[in-house]
């Protein structure tokens, strides 16, 4: 669970707070989606949920974090790892070896993973990304779409309780992007792992997460069901949020009473909406 009260965010040298007073909370086992603008402070969110802010960027912090009942502040980064997994936007700069199996094999050996699980732990995070036969290839000859799957990898195989991902399917196609959305899914109703997620393509994350949050200028303005904060897609649009055609199609023919049925977050219900007005 997490649990975040009151908090706001100036970085060291910075002339404005990154987030200002932000209360939320993700329950156990809650799908959450993150969207807005560039630089509304998504990135800057996470990284307060991992203890990124403030052990490592610094700056003026108040209120407080709550993860797992580890007070961020308090909380030595290490513990904090041990119970957020995070894939950063700068995926890159997270990676440590030069080869792919070696990359896992660093987190799994440092979080004392029992030698016995090391290789299913292994195989399996490289059969849910499609990467099994990239094992033994050097991470420098790899695409940035590979790469980007390289480090999620490295981070489902040590199964943490939450895991929080900045744009995850960045560098990917669209076949690539919705097989880690499904794995996503998978984490999350198979083990039971809490995921928060910023992505820009909205319409894959909306037919996947089950809550959904939109930030502008360091603010939650929105957060509810993926139905609920959907229906808001002037606000959406006022917070520069590049809003699915579709979504403000149907949210204008309910303001004219023409429609009446849920948003539509995929193209089938796209469709059903169409019939439905169509008769």
């Amino acid at each position: 669970m997490i649990r975040i009260s009151g908090l706001s965010f100036k970085y060291d040298g910075g002339s404005e707070e990154a987030l200002k007073n932000i209360d939320m909370t993700v329950y156990r086992g809650d799908f959450f989606g993150l969207i807005g603008s560039s630089g509304a402070g998504k990135t800057t969110l996470l990284h307060a949920i991992n203890g990124i802010i403030p052990h490592h960027f610094r700056g003026d912090f108040y209120g407080s974090v709550e993860v797992n009942g580890l007070d961020t502040i308090n909380s030595r980064p290490e513990q904090l790892a041990g119970a957020v997994g995070s894939v950063r936007q700068d995926f890159e700069s997270q990676m440590v070896s030069s080869v792919v199996e070696d990359e896992i094999l660093f987190g799994l050996e440092n979080f004392s993973v029992p030698r016995n699980e090391i290789e299913k732990r292994m195989t399996d995070a490289l059969d849910k990304t499609g990467i099994r036969n990239l094992r033994e290839r050097n991470i420098a000859t790899l695409s940035g779409g590979q790469k980007q799957k390289v480090a999620i990898s490295a981070i489902i195989a040590l199964m943490p309780d939450i895991l929080v991902l900045d744009e995850p399917t960045g560098e990917l196609d669209p076949q690539s992007s919705r097989q880690i959305f499904q794995l996503l899914r998978e984490l999350n109703e198979k083990h039971g792992i809490t995921i928060v997620v910023v992505e820009q393509k909205i319409m894959l994350l909306c037919e996947f997460v089950g809550k959904l949050a939109v930030m502008e200028t360091g603010r939650i303005i929105l957060n509810g069901s993926v139905p609920d904060v959907l229906k808001k897609s002037r606000e959406m649009e006022s917070a520069g949020v590049n809003c699915p055609r579709v979504v403000t199609l149907a949210d204008r023919l309910r303001e004219e009473r023409l429609y009446g049925g849920p948003i539509p977050v995929n193209i089938p219900d796209a469709e059903k909406m169409v019939r439905s007005i169509m008769g």
